[in-house]
């Protein structure tokens, strides 16, 4: 059961958020994600238009979490594991801006704990990380259809292979 006194929201856009769930479900901790739109100018977006580019919205995760069982640079590590963060509006065959890399942080602490990854992450690849770090805004929740979706549809996660295939050329 979710316990918001003492749960803490992190959110993060790394491509198609069916992967990404689906990655950060498997962290011991999290207890809670869902899939949506953030980071846009259009009030109660639907796929369709996320997807029609009009938007401005992300695909993203809102991930809640036990800080006593899993820390946000836990969080960040996998965030940067999962996807190509030098790839501006696009993962893998996903192009677009929905499909932008960016970390939006819920309080102080965690934009300086995400810009000092980015920092660390960035010495380790040879292009630049064009990842945005912006404060978190509305965050519009997915059509039911969208969440959970390889756990209903028994695929593999599409994140998980863009940074392991892609990895010796960023």
């Amino acid at each position: 059961m979710l316990n918001l006194a003492t749960a803490q929201r992190a959110t993060f856009a790394a491509g198609c958020f069916w992967g990404v769930e689906a990655a950060f479900r498997e962290i011991e901790g999290v207890l809670k994600t869902t899939v949506g739109y953030t980071g846009g100018h259009t009030p109660n977006p639907t796929y369709e238009r996320v997807c029609s580019h009009t938007t401005g919205h992300a695909e993203a995760v809102e991930v809640w979490f036990d800080p006593d069982a899993v820390t946000y640079e836990h969080l960040l590590q996998t965030f940067w594991r999962i996807h190509n963060p030098t790839t501006r509006d696009r993962q893998g065959w996903d192009i677009g801006s929905q499909y932008r890399s960016a970390i939006f942080f819920h309080d102080a602490g965690q934009e300086t704990i995400a810009l000092a990854s980015r920092d660390v992450e960035q010495r380790s690849l040879r292009k630049p990380i064009v990842t945005e770090i912006t404060p978190a805004g509305v965050f519009y929740e997915a059509e039911e259809y969208h969440q959970r979706y390889f756990e209903k549809q028994g695929r593999a996660a599409c994140a998980r292979t863009i940074r392991t295939e892609t990895r010796q050329s960023i």
